[in-house]
């Protein structure tokens, strides 16, 4: 039953490219379909059991526990495909940043975000932003995930979630679907070390001085800031 439920899996988690909505579409609605799709995709004890791990990570209290609007940004150097490092707070010292977590190109929703996200490149830099993704997947596949979405912002690499987690954001794969990931998607290789663990697909807007001033956090990883909010959010920081 386990190889069945493994084979329907990676057609859920191959399902990522191609398959965002129209521009019109809000994310949330983008989302809300692939759920969709997901839910007659998967049989139900397996929906089950993700829907479980969900709910273990929230009563975590992870969304309250990570940092919140008002607290003081962690600067961290992160690494671009290419090799160059990047430092953080080079970049909010010049503008207000947009830092989005995604937890891997091998994740249908976080390159459903990352598409949407592109398409409202130009609105966050008209209003002032500058857009910045981050996640724990190796620099290689960073480039992969990129390119695929035809990304044209930073896209930065967190080794072993070292910055995640001093924004409190980290949480370890439930047990209940951690030898899904480890096996089927072979997270300690996309990541490069053995840990089972994830960032939340968290969202913050950090100002010119270092602080936290907008944060998105769910344990559910199918929902994410909806990339209108954002913008909304950085035109009011900039009117401040």
């Amino acid at each position: 039953m386990i190889v069945r439920y493994v084979a329907l899996l990676a057609l859920c988690f191959t399902a990522s490219v191609g398959f965002a909505e129209p521009a019109e579409q809000t994310l949330a609605k983008q989302l809300e379909r692939l759920a969709a799709n997901s839910s007659e995709r998967l049989p139900a004890p397996l929906l089950k059991r993700f829907a479980s791990a969900i709910d273990e990570v929230r009563a975590s209290d992870i969304e309250n526990l990570a940092l919140q609007a008002g607290d003081e940004a962690p600067d961290g150097t992160l690494i671009a495909w290419g090799g160059d490092e990047v430092v953080l707070s080079n970049l909010w010292k010049q503008q207000p940043v947009v830092l989005t977590w995604y937890r891997g190109g091998w994740c249908p929703y976080c390159n459903v975000q990352l598409q949407a996200l592109q398409s409202s490149l130009a609105d966050l830099h008209d209003a002032g932003a500058k857009l910045v993704a981050i996640t724990p997947e190796l620099p290689a596949n960073t480039k992969e995930t990129a390119e695929k979405n035809e990304l044209r912002f930073l896209v930065l690499h967190d080794d072993q979630n070292k910055l995640a987690h001093q924004y409190g954001i980290v949480f370890d794969l439930p047990d209940s679907i951690a030898p899904l990931y480890r096996d089927r998607l072979q997270l300690p290789k996309v990541n490069g070390y053995e840990k089972l663990e994830l960032p939340l697909a968290a969202t913050y807007i950090v100002d010119r001085d270092g602080v936290i001033r907008w944060a998105f956090l769910d344990a559910d990883y199918k929902k994410r800031a909806e990339p209108d909010d954002v913008v909304e959010a950085v035109k009011k920081l900039n009117k401040q």
